[in-house]
């Protein structure tokens, strides 16, 4: 039976990203309907069990700071918290947590259901649906037709897919679920889609068959940090990973066998992530190491499955079996799952604009892997972009764009439509030249009062933020009229005069002096005065880079001119080859080049304006 349904935006695709579209389109108090082929796909961690890290970190407390889902999700479900790089400063930490995957997916569908004007719709999209050269709808599998404002595909690894093990392969976007052919297949007619990428999973062991003495061990932090701005305690037991490694044996036997892998064995055309790479690839292309880590990572506190987070792999099951038996611990282990590589669609993120809506085609937006990125974090803030700018183009208002001095998300969207993508994307803090700034631990003060100010908050958040921003503020002012003298300064190894407690706060060893004084409680102790540390700590660096961010904005339209770049003094020989082949005609253009610095953009901009002036 043929049936009509109209909906502001329709989302097509259930994974992070189609999540984070539908749920902002809701909280925008627009209708969404999200299609998926199975409500069991809500919140499907299809690879590794964990959410977050160095950059990833960044970008799931940004997509919470617009009261997105994904940080929240990965508080209910976690069960080990780490914050990476936790030695080094505070602009290139990155928190990550290890779920429990039946846990994130109960959440997400608990999330999902609890969402006012979001119609959850089980089917198969075969067609989008046109009129006047724009999308105007969707029409199902089984002839039902959707109509809506915009249309927001996230499909992930489903459009085209096609999972490899060694010579065997079908059509899939994961190893539970089919391929979503008849779209991937309109879209190619309609020269929308572009090529073909590959992701890769390890093998799934049986975790009861691993002998966990005689592996390492891998503690979660004593002092969580969360996900979410929202969250105040700890929601389930937490648990420890472990830690084994690769040794010869290991790679003898890939090595014999790496002609029957489905990516050297030329089965796969697209090209894989080069930030996690396959263990074939790690054995190849890294012949000098003996061996390599592998981290035992639970899928959850009652499932026996173990992600081996390192092994991802293409080659037979047989022979899959033969090596990670021949890791440390693992010498009975049992694999409930195969590795696999998998294949699929996306398209050329240079077709698209800052608000992701492909500039062919008017009220289509595409979030996620289709776009050429890779990850759940990378994938979600897309999603939440896309969202929306999809209820924003259905309500005819003004677009959302994050520049690279606001967002990592922004960084990320710019990375995509200016220089697009030779292999799956992934974020990573080196990335950001604002990074400084664009701090995991200050994403709500960034970025809340923008999504308060296109109305996608709840009042709980808001009020939340409200309480810590002015709670932060008190503090600051605080230390600030806090006057410590010099008597306490040299008491305590720092040189006279006397000074705010501010100041000290910023100096080596600082806040243990102000505790010892009685003005501060111990690191730890008290979140706002921690998070002041932080702001006194970086404050000459913020105040430095936010003139360099209004000074690049003054001269971002100063033209550059046809001369050479080669006598520039002071430019790396990598940026003068990237210069000379891209040729770019403005400071803007310049700037987006991988790779720019702001050092090296002052450079330019000195030269842009002594060619005018001779």
């Amino acid at each position: 039976m043929f049936h009509v349904k109209h909906f502001d935006v329709i989302v097509v695709g259930a994974g992070h990203a189609g999540l984070e579209a539908a749920a902002v389109v809701a909280r925008l108090g627009r209708t969404a309907a999200l299609v998926t082929l199975s409500r069991n796909d809500l919140g499907t961690l299809s690879c590794n069990p964990a959410v977050g890290g160095i950059g990833k970190g960044h970008l799931v407390r940004e997509v919470d700071a617009f009261d997105g889902l994904i940080g929240r999700l990965g508080d209910a479900a976690a069960i080990q918290y780490r914050l990476l790089n936790r030695s080094k400063g505070p602009a290139v930490q990155g928190p990550r947590v290890q779920t429990d995957r039946a846990l994130y997916r109960a959440a997400a569908t608990a999330a999902v259901e609890g969402l006012a004007g979001v119609a959850l719709i089980e089917g198969e999209a075969a067609r989008l649906c046109t009129t006047g050269g724009r999308v105007s709808g969707l029409e199902l599998s089984d002839g039902t037709a959707l109509t809506a404002g915009a249309v927001v595909l996230a499909t992930g690894t489903f459009l085209g897919g096609t999972i490899h093990i060694g010579e065997w392969k079908r059509p899939a976007g994961r190893w539970e679920g089919e391929a979503s052919n008849p779209l991937a297949q309109q879209l190619r007619e309609m020269g929308i889609v572009t090529g073909r990428l590959k992701t890769g999973t390890p093998p799934r062991l049986d975790g009861r068959t691993i002998d966990w003495d005689a592996l390492g061990v891998q503690p979660g932090d004593d002092r969580p940090v969360f996900l979410s701005m929202l969250t105040q305690q700890l929601a389930n037991r937490q648990i420890a990973c472990g830690i084994s490694a690769t040794n010869e044996r290991t790679h003898e036997i890939i090595r014999a066998n790496i002609h029957r892998s489905a990516m050297y064995g030329g089965h796969i055309e697209g090209v894989g992530p080069r930030y996690c790479p396959s263990i074939e690839d790690k054995v190849t292309r890294f012949a000098d190491k003996a061996s390599h880590q592998v981290f035992m990572e639970p899928e959850g506190l009652d499932d026996h499955s173990v992600y081996p987070n390192g092994i991802s792999t293409s080659l037979p099951a047989e022979v899959q079996q033969d090596y990670v038996r021949t890791l440390a611990g693992c010498a009975q282990v049992e694999i409930l799952r195969p590795g696999y590589a998998v294949e699929y669609d996306y398209v050329d993120p240079r077709k698209l604009g800052r608000d992701l809506q492909l500039s062919v085609m008017p009220g289509l937006f595409l979030a996620g892997q289709i776009n050429g990125t890779t990850g759940y974090e990378e994938a979600a803030a897309q999603g939440l972009v896309a969202g929306i700018n999809a209820a924003a183009t259905a309500a005819g208002t003004e677009p959302l764009i994050l520049g690279r001095d606001e967002a990592y998300i922004g960084v990320m969207i710019d990375d995509l439509v200016t220089r697009g993508v030779t292999e799956p994307y992934r974020m990573f803090t080196s990335r950001a030249e604002y990074r400084l700034t664009l701090r995991a631990d200050n994403a709500d003060q960034r970025l809340t009062p923008k999504a308060q100010a296109i109305g996608c908050v709840s009042p709980d958040r808001w009020r939340a933020f409200g309480e810590k921003h002015d709670a932060l503020q008190e503090r600051i002012d605080k230390l600030k009229r806090r006057h410590v003298t010099a008597a306490d300064l040299e008491a305590n190894g720092l040189p006279p005069p006397g000074r705010s407690a501010w100041s000290v706060l910023a100096a080596p060893d600082g806040r243990a002096i102000l505790t010892r004084l009685g003005v501060t409680a111990a690191e730890g102790a008290d979140p706002t005065t921690d998070q002041a540390q932080i702001e006194a700590l970086y404050e000459p660096y913020l105040i430095r880079q936010r003139r360099e961010i209004e000074r690049l904005r003054g001269d971002a339209g100063t033209p550059l001119g046809d001369a050479g770049f080669d006598h520039i003094p002071g430019l790396s020989n990598e940026l003068r080859e990237k210069l000379t082949r891209l040729r770019p005609r403005t400071v803007a253009e310049a700037e987006r080049i991988e790779g720019m610095t702001p050092a090296a953009l002052a450079l330019l901009v000195l030269h842009a304006r002594d060619a005018r002036s001779a």
